[in-house]
């Protein structure tokens, strides 16, 4: 009698169970998109700015070049901007749970600044840094990011079991050890989820930021030209390639989450082949 492999055993529930997780969201998506079809092809509302699905998709291949550099242009704003405020939000989030005269000194202004509009934002930027140059544009997302990351981190290397951080103590470790340690363990999955939701924070951000300023070829203005010829296919198709970057740094975030931290029950508890 031939014995099977382990790995064949467990593979095969792994598989049905990751089809099962996968197949809800992508039946639900196509659904969405024939009913949407349908309707309109059978409504036909006149002057209706919404188009099908089909003239969308049209858009996007007949004006590809077009699309796709736009889709470059404001990408570089979004993922450079992303970075730099994820890198300053933790630094700052280190800096206030380590020193007392930090968190008393730089955790009103970040809470200050989070609170400013974009719009009251962007024409200053414009006037400081050149209304085509691209930092203005990056500074925008920046500050809209800032915030989210430094508070969840914040709060995430904190919120420490006292056991763990008398355990580290009863050894002589110094503070940036059980920093490293102990807290910025406990710290990353409040990282992640705040990145996840600063992904699309940064898309937002970037696009209406370029409604005031910055280069002519990217999604904002193509947008906006778009719609004001009244060319909604074109519009839409635009609107199209930034949820696309957004789903495509949601997708490069979880994947990095899992490299980062294995071990976590979060992680562990949605991978079937971890159980």
């Amino acid at each position: 009698m031939t014995a099977v492999p382990s790995a064949a055993v467990t593979s095969a529930p792994a598989t049905k169970a990751r089809l099962a997780r996968w197949s809800a969201p992508i039946i639900a998506g196509v659904t969405i998109l024939v009913v949407w079809e349908a309707s309109l092809a059978l409504l036909n509302p006149a002057g209706f700015v919404l188009p099908p699905p089909s003239a969308i998709i049209s858009a996007i291949f007949e004006n590809f070049s077009e699309v796709w550099m736009a889709a470059r242009v404001t990408g570089f704003i979004i993922v450079t901007g992303l970075i730099a405020g994820a890198i300053v939000g933790v630094v700052t989030a280190l800096l206030v749970t380590r020193y007392r005269l930090a968190s008393e000194i730089l955790t009103p202004l970040a809470v200050s600044l989070s609170a400013v509009p974009i719009i009251a934002l962007a024409p200053i930027f414009n006037a400081w840094f050149g209304l085509l140059s691209p930092r203005s544009n990056q500074m925008i997302v920046v500050i809209l990011v800032f915030f989210p990351i430094f508070i969840n981190t914040a709060k995430g290397l904190t919120q420490v079991e006292p056991s763990q951080i008398e355990l580290m103590e009863s050894y002589a470790a110094s503070k940036w050890r059980i920093t490293r340690e102990v807290r910025v363990p406990n710290a990353l999955p409040f990282f992640f989820t705040a990145l996840k939701v600063s992904t699309s924070l940064a898309v937002i951000a970037a696009i209406v930021a370029e409604y005031f300023g910055g280069r002519q070829d990217a999604l904002g203005p193509l947008i906006t030209q778009s719609a004001g010829l009244t060319r909604y296919d074109e519009a839409w198709a635009a609107v199209l390639a930034g949820t696309l970057i957004g789903a495509a740094l949601y997708m490069i975030t979880e994947i990095l989450e899992r490299v980062a931290m294995p071990w976590h029950v979060s992680i562990r508890g949605n991978d079937p082949a971890a159980n």
